[in-house]
């Protein structure tokens, strides 16, 4: 599904492009133009590049790519994905709109051009994000209003990249979802994170029954002894440490109880803070 609301999106951005660029297309050569370094998306599937260099031999490229001028050579703002493809049919140029941009510009388009084709996987996008915020100098709101995502959907991607590197290297393969990821950054236990994603994968393991997992580990031990407790608990505990990211134990019963929220990086309780701060509007 493809994300929703992507704040001024990327036709916005390339407001004059459709109409006023349309003068400022132009053939340039293929030798001529360099990758952007800030390029969010860093694999590209070989089988999908080479469909896409077989469609570009046969019908050409519709949609030209869009560079900025950088020291008399051409940097790519959006299109790298085309322009790979287009060296692999063997094309010498490639139709391009040429169009000034600041290093804020080049980010954010690239960025929201491949959110809008779907064409990150999570890892990269949490490290474009924090491109973003880190070169640029935004914070995680100025980024939710660039991007038309609330602020704890972004530090909910960002809490990606505080799992260990083996788990950030099952999510960007494709082994292991964005959710159960953001479920294993509950744990405090790096050793056991990655004994559990890998558990997760080998037995085939849902979100939920990750989530199911952790909740038995981390009952105290007299719960043995208490009554079954009431089976809304489990879905109540469930849907609070999807929303907040945080370890949850619910216990007592449908009249009286307790629910215990629990932190652990400081990450943890602004991420909390902030989804406070949005309820209340």
């Amino acid at each position: 599904m493809k994300p929703k609301g992507l704040g001024r999106g990327l036709d916005a951005l390339l407001s004059d492009v459709s109409e006023e660029n349309s003068n400022n297309i132009r053939e340039i050569p293929l030798g001529d133009i360099d990758p952007n370094r800030d390029q969010p998306r860093k694999q590209f599937e070989p089988e999908a590049l080479r469909q896409l260099a077989d469609s570009i031999a046969q019908a050409g490229i519709i949609q030209p790519i869009i560079v900025c001028p950088t020291d008399g050579r051409y940097q790519i703002v959006a299109g790298e994905r085309r322009w790979r493809a287009a060296r692999l049919a063997g094309l010498t140029v490639i139709p391009a709109i040429i169009r000034e941009a600041d290093t804020i510009g080049r980010m954010e388009i690239a960025l929201i051009e491949n959110l809008q084709r779907e064409d990150l996987n999570p890892m990269e996008e949490a490290l474009a994000i924090r491109a973003l915020m880190d070169e640029c100098g935004l914070t995680q709101e100025s980024v939710s209003q660039r991007l038309g995502r609330s602020r704890s959907a972004i530090a909910n991607q960002l809490r990606l990249l505080t799992l260990p590197a083996p788990i950030q290297e099952l999510v960007a393969g494709g082994k292991l979802s964005a959710g159960h990821a953001r479920t294993l950054a509950a744990l405090d236990n790096r050793t056991r994170q990655i004994a559990l994603a890998q558990r997760a994968i080998d037995e085939g393991w849902s979100v939920r029954m990750l989530e199911q997992e952790l909740s038995k580990k981390e009952q105290p031990a007299r719960v043995a002894v208490n009554k079954t407790p009431p089976p809304e608990f489990e879905r109540i505990a469930s849907n609070a440490r999807e929303t907040f990211g945080l370890r949850v134990q619910v216990s007592g019963s449908l009249k009286k109880g307790r629910i215990v929220l629990r932190y652990d990086r400081p990450e943890e309780l602004e991420h909390f803070y902030s989804l406070l701060e949005e309820m209340r509007g």
